[in-house]
């Protein structure tokens, strides 16, 4: 009798369950009803304006282009001119420096004080908070107060190394030879508290059960952070250099505010000569080919985290 009615029961349960098939069918809509805006958002600010730059990169766009509608294919002129010029080997040369040593400073910098404050000690939090000032004050509005911190004439900076003796007549900001490295360093300050904080939440992840049995072991704090905090960083790291990456190979409003590219184009980058070329020279052609470079670029990069991410997982 119990078996007869289990079994009725499951046949009835059966009976009401739609089949899967057609459950699926009925999940379909409504899936697609919650990922239409996000895909249109996506194809309306990002797919389109991708699309129209590769295909001004190609074309003879002009100021008058805006009045008329036309802008004639002119097929790779755009990229010949640009490659062939001179201005931009310098400008490619000067991003890969100024990406580099940014990254280096910044990951150093912030690693050290990511392990300073995972230790426990008073006004811990408060010394926290006070380093990440740097990362929420506008770029813009940090370019111009370092423009005047490192200005050779009036500069803080340079009054207070002549009050040490140390000559205060240095030109940060206007000699080819200082100025891209005065640019990296200020760069340098506003990236170290996002690295901070990224470091620091994943430190919080590695187990203090490590740290104990590496002490009970008698390893040095070398040693501890070569054979424990660095591996255990590596995924972390790896976000941290590759999100790094993408947001400073394209900096412009820091450039522009601290030195516009100068002195005798020598903090030229990649993103100062796209918005020269598209709204100083109005070769829009140009701008675009630029563009497209450094968006080719971050690709790879992309490409290359994703791959770095997937094995990790793997």
């Amino acid at each position: 009798m119990t078996t007869s009615t289990t079994t009725a029961s499951a046949a009835v349960s059966e009976a009401g369950r739609p089949a899967p098939g057609r459950s699926r069918r009925r999940r379909g809509p409504a899936q697609w009803g919650f990922v239409a805006p996000a895909v249109l958002f996506m194809l309306l600010f990002f797919g389109y304006p991708l699309v129209h730059n590769v295909v001004m990169s190609f074309q003879h766009y002009t100021p008058k282009t805006f009045f008329t509608g036309e802008a004639p294919l002119n097929g790779f002129a755009n990229w010949s001119n640009v490659l062939q010029d001179a201005l931009f080997g310098k400008a490619l040369w000067h991003t890969l420096v100024f990406t580099a040593g940014s990254l280096l400073g910044q990951f150093c910098v912030g690693l050290a004080l990511a392990v300073f404050f995972h230790r426990t000690f008073p006004l811990n939090g408060v010394l926290r908070s006070l380093i990440l000032l740097p990362w929420l004050v506008p770029m813009v509005v940090s370019g111009i107060v370092w423009r005047r911190i490192l200005d050779q004439d009036t500069g803080v900076l340079n009054s207070f190394l002549d009050t040490l003796g140390l000559g205060g007549h240095t030109p940060w900001l206007t000699s080819p030879h200082m100025a891209l490295l005065s640019v990296v360093l200020v760069n340098i300050w506003i990236g170290i508290p996002f690295n901070m904080v990224i470091l620091y939440g994943g430190l919080q992840e590695v187990p203090r059960e490590l740290y104990e049995a590496a002490a009970l072991d008698g390893a040095s704090a070398w040693r501890t952070f070569r054979s424990i905090t660095l591996p255990a960083l590596r995924p972390v790291i790896t976000v941290v250099l590759v999100l790094g990456f993408m947001s400073t190979v394209k900096i412009l409003d820091l450039i522009l505010a601290l030195t516009d590219g100068g002195p005798a184009d020598a903090t030229q980058t990649l993103g100062t000569l796209t918005y020269q070329n598209s709204f100083v020279r109005l070769d829009f052609g140009a701008g675009a080919v630029v563009g497209n470079i450094l968006i080719l670029i971050s690709a790879v990069f992309a490409v290359l985290y994703l791959r770095a991410d997937r094995t990790e997982g793997e």
